[in-house]
């Protein structure tokens, strides 16, 4: 068939014949090829996976570092209820060895002793635990409880610790037991 035999079958509703067409079934020449616009679409395509793929990977090292942070809060949480529960038993040794007799000093079992609390000591410091320095400080409310007071004085300072408090990092363990009083030294102004 030709060309004009092919136009003339087409226009009277036949159908053309697969050549005329360009042989694959693709649009006559002079339309868009079919393989930029293929190209196009799985470019587009391509792109859409990348960015899906970049969000996944950023969600997944957001939820890995959350996760980090909350095991470190349980962590800590946990180290802060085993310590507070170590305190009372630390301070039962350092009133043991307060009440040795000064006789008694050199004996082996009291340098034992001396040694256990030493050791446990060094447990709780290397765990992070610092006493609260309270004698003559300024009362403070957030690290300091207040048991005693001296009395008609302005109870501003802490002049004596009954029981040591603690730290571990910048999280208060245990306030310390103090008895506020005047500043030491300071005139007393309520008396004539």
């Amino acid at each position: 068939m030709t060309d004009e035999e092919t136009r003339q079958t087409t226009m009277a509703g036949e159908a053309a014949p697969a050549e005329a067409i360009g042989g694959n079934g693709a649009a006559p020449a002079g339309d868009v090829p079919t393989g930029l616009t293929d190209v196009a679409a799985l470019q587009a395509e391509r792109d859409a996976y990348l960015d899906q793929l970049q969000r996944s990977r950023a969600d997944f090292a957001n939820f890995r570092r959350r996760t980090e942070q909350e095991r470190a809060q349980i962590r800590e949480i946990a180290s802060q209820a085993l310590l507070a529960q170590f305190l009372p038993v630390y301070d039962d040794l350092q009133r043991a060895m307060a009440a040795v007799p000064a006789e008694a000093r050199n004996e082996p079992w009291v340098q034992g002793l001396a040694l256990i609390e030493r050791k446990f000591w060094g447990v709780l410091e290397r765990a992070g635990v610092t006493p609260i320095e309270a004698g003559g400080q300024p009362f403070d409310p957030a690290v300091h409880e207040a048991v005693d007071s001296v009395p008609g004085s302005a109870a501003d300072t802490v002049v004596d610790v009954y029981q040591t408090g603690y730290r571990l990092g910048q999280t208060l363990l245990r306030p310390a037991m103090v008895k506020v009083g005047d500043k030491m030294g300071s005139p007393d102004t309520s008396r004539p």
